[in-house]
């Protein structure tokens, strides 16, 4: 299929559309063994494009509308830390033709990424330029890979996404652009704007989409998406990662194992993770509070992807393969009639016992 013929993102939401978005890739790549946790850059991109390709696939077939360039973390600071700078152009512009492939193949978007730099600082205006420059050349590379919309996720301070977006004006083309920001424990930015108000000076800047992405699962991101619809009046962003996060615990950082005291985030962090029914419900209501666009962030799996597609009333391609406990040999009409069929055998063996048993003792009596 020819991706330019593909509903745009803009189109759609103004039409009252939702877009779903499958995110989690480092989580998913690091749990298969092809990215390093640590280092979390995708280097996967360059080492392994048929994995990326086939994932890209799979979240499609789980129900994503958006193709997501793999390009998290896959940017200068990120690879002059494990080396690999010289390899930025080209994980860049092979993560995007990745994409772009997936995309025009399934008739999907696609949609090219930044992620925070590492290296904003509020009062340091050195720091704005260099991240400023960094966001420059990935929205070229974008643009040049044909995205249909570029995300801008992760950030915690508002002041760096408001130069990402503003880079997303001056380069993109004209491209929509999706800026999230991460909460942490606080319901304020890093430097110190309460969320809502963050989101809604995104609006004001001219991002099509806001809200929030990561670091907190849907119990503790929820209540602060109410507080932000009142106030945005333009299409919400809700991209949680699938962990039970809790008053005590607002973040998955923030859990430690409870017989050693260390904590749980990376590495053993999946002991708190939300089971499917969690993420249907997280995602009924999302869409009752108005959530526009809506996916899963580190820790998301084809499963979990597709519970949120089907709280969104839709049927993609794998719920041909959701569960059906009618056919299991155990909870189903068929176990049922199994389970009798064990009981008879169970009884039969139990009675050949006895009789055997009594047998011998019969015979020893005489």
């Amino acid at each position: 299929m020819d991706g330019h013929k593909v509903k745009g993102l803009v189109e759609r939401l103004r039409d009252g559309e939702h877009v779903l978005i499958a995110e989690g890739y480092m989580f998913e790549f690091e749990r298969r063994g092809y990215l390093q946790s640590g280092g979390n850059v995708p280097e996967v991109v360059l080492d392994y494009p048929d994995l990326v390709r086939n994932m890209h696939r799979e979240f499609v077939h789980a129900g994503s509308d958006v193709v997501e360039a793999f390009t998290y973390y896959g940017h200068r600071t990120k690879l002059r830390d494990i080396g690999r700078e010289d390899d930025l152009e080209r994980l860049q512009k092979n993560a995007l033709a990745i994409a772009r492939e997936i995309a025009d193949e399934t008739g999907a978007l696609m949609a090219g990424n930044l992620c925070g730099t590492g290296i904003y600082s509020a009062d340091d205006k050195d720091s704005h330029a260099t991240c400023r420059e960094m966001f420059r050349e990935q929205v070229v590379w974008a643009v040049e890979g044909n995205c249909d919309y570029i995300i801008a996720e992760t950030f915690c301070n508002l002041g760096e996404a408001l130069l990402a977006l503003d880079i997303i004006k001056q380069y993109g083309h004209g491209v929509p652009a999706v800026i999230t920001l991460t909460p942490y424990e606080t319901n304020v930015t890093m430097d110190n704007v309460p969320f809502p108000e963050a989101c809604k000076l995104l609006e004001d800047a001219g991002a099509e989409v806001v809200g929030l992405n990561c670091s907190r699962g849907p119990a503790t991101m929820l209540p602060l998406l109410e507080d932000i619809r009142k106030v945005c009046k333009g299409p919400l962003a809700a991209v949680p990662v699938p962990y039970r996060t809790s008053s005590k615990n607002q973040t998955f950082f923030s859990y430690k194992d409870k017989e050693t005291g260390k904590s749980l985030y990376p590495l053993d962090i999946n002991c708190y993770m939300c089971n499917r029914s969690d993420v249907y419900a997280f995602a009924k209501k999302a869409k009752a509070i108005g959530i526009e666009y809506i996916g899963l962030c580190c820790g998301n799996a084809s499963n979990l992807m597709r519970e949120l597609a089907e709280a969104y009333d839709r049927k993609p391609p794998s719920s041909k393969y959701a569960p059906d406990l009618s056919k299991s040999i155990i909870f189903g009409e068929a176990g049922e009639k199994s389970n009798k069929q064990i009981d008879k055998i169970k009884k039969a063996t139990v009675g050949e016992y006895v009789a055997s048993e009594l047998a011998k003792m019969h015979m020893g009596e005489m």
